[in-house]
């Protein structure tokens, strides 16, 4: 029984096989229209996929995960009112943070909203944003140093006026010569170039790498006179332990050293690094979700060529069928003939459409700079869906064949 089952698949893979030879044009035409379906469905998958990842490798930008803490976290449900009235950040909670379980720094980072056009003789930047940060912050998002060095504890605490650049205004301000030990002018005060930062390569282009930074305690100094005060706290998590329950240890402390009763409200947000990835994840995959919908309607239009094909394929063997089922061939066995070769059919573009598809991702991803990953699952998909669509839409041609007479079919010419 089972060499009989595995005789009528070889025969029907045969006939499809023939079909293909006999019919070369309209067998191209189906092939291709599957073909084409698939490359758009997998090249969508896959540029949205890495697409995703890029994004969240930027939001996260750091080789460990870290929590950041804020007034509030910007996502959804949050009481405007409430937000306002909290307080900041202050400096004093930073003794307390780094003594919190699975700490390992702390980075403290203050901003005023307000960006500037930065000038050095005839050169200027486009529009960066000032920031105060502690020592940390390169080794908090994992931002390396290309050129002389960050400032450092001392220098944040002497209040020191030294500045360390972006890629964005280095690139701007000193294309041809080395900028170290110059000086710029932030907010009318004269500021000490002492490093600039590597290029980040951002989603967002140059807009990432537009921003210079100061020692905290010279930014509250020299430059909170000007836009909207903003304090926020980075905390990077010490290697191997648990981000969740490092979490809630910083809750915990920030409670205690705000000095909030049991039953109230937090007056600040902890959030992690993961949370943000997390959140791109939704986005993207909502996006993806919502394309790959629009682009399968490519396959369902191959699908009604499967079908026109096939009914073709049989008017044009009537006699031979009736011929099969007067020798003793089964009805299943005319219907499993008709599913196979239209399966064969679209199977056959299926898989081209795989090659096409990843091929066209991989250099869409290669400009664009995204992540490039196949996933196996969805190459197994995509095979098994293009299988599918020649079933399903040569159901009704291989029912029509079925239910032949075979006396109506040997009188056919």
């Amino acid at each position: 029984m089972n060499d009989t089952a595995g005789y009528r698949w070889r025969d029907g893979v045969r006939e499809a096989m023939q079909t293909i030879v006999g019919h070369r044009m309209r067998s191209a035409l189906l092939i291709l229209g599957v073909t084409i379906g698939v490359t758009t469905l997998l090249a969508i998958f896959t540029i949205v996929s890495g697409l995703s990842g890029r994004i969240r490798n930027d939001i996260v930008s750091a080789n460990r995960p870290y929590i950041y803490i804020t007034r509030f976290s910007g996502l959804s449900g949050e009481d405007p009112a409430e937000l306002a009235r909290r307080p900041q950040l202050m400096p004093d909670l930073i003794p307390g943070l780094e003594q919190t379980p699975g700490v390992d720094l702390v980075d403290y980072q203050v901003s005023n909203s307000q960006g500037m056009v930065l000038r050095y003789k005839q050169e200027k930047t486009n529009f960066v944003q000032p920031v105060g940060t502690s020592s940390h912050f390169p080794f908090l998002f994992s931002i390396p140093v290309a050129d002389g060095r960050y400032f450092t504890p001392q220098e944040v605490a002497t209040r020191a006026r030294v500045v360390v650049l972006g890629y964005g205004p280095q690139q701007d301000l000193f294309p041809q010569i080395d900028p170290i030990g110059k000086t710029l002018n932030i907010y009318g005060k004269p500021f000490r170039i002492v490093g600039t930062m590597a290029a980040r390569h951002h989603i967002i282009g140059s807009m990432g790498d537009n921003y210079v930074c100061v020692p905290w305690t010279t930014f509250e100094k020299d430059c909170l006179h000007v836009g909207v005060e903003d304090r926020n706290i980075g905390v990077m998590v010490a290697e191997g332990a648990d981000t969740d329950e490092v979490m809630s240890n910083l809750t915990g402390t920030l409670r205690r050293l705000r000095r909030l009763r049991p039953a109230a409200p937090n007056d600040f947000a902890v959030v992690s690094s993961e949370t943000y990835g997390e959140m791109v994840d939704k986005i993207t995959g909502g996006i993806a979700l919502v394309l790959v919908v629009l682009s399968s309607i490519g396959l369902l239009v191959g699908g009604i060529g499967v079908m026109n094909i096939m009914l073709i394929s049989v008017a044009e063997r009537t006699r031979e069928i009736g011929v099969r089922m007067a020798v003793g061939a089964r009805r299943q066995d005319v219907l499993l003939q008709v599913l196979i070769e239209a399966g064969t059919l679209t199977g056959i573009g299926g898989l081209l459409g795989i090659l096409c598809g990843y091929f066209a991702s991989w250099g869409m991803t290669h400009v664009l700079r995204f992540p490039f990953d196949i996933s196996p699952v969805v190459t197994v998909g995509a095979a098994l869906f293009s299988v599918a669509i020649g079933v399903f839409f040569g159901l009704y041609p291989a029912n029509k064949a079925a239910r032949m007479d075979p006396i109506v079919a040997l009188g056919r010419e």
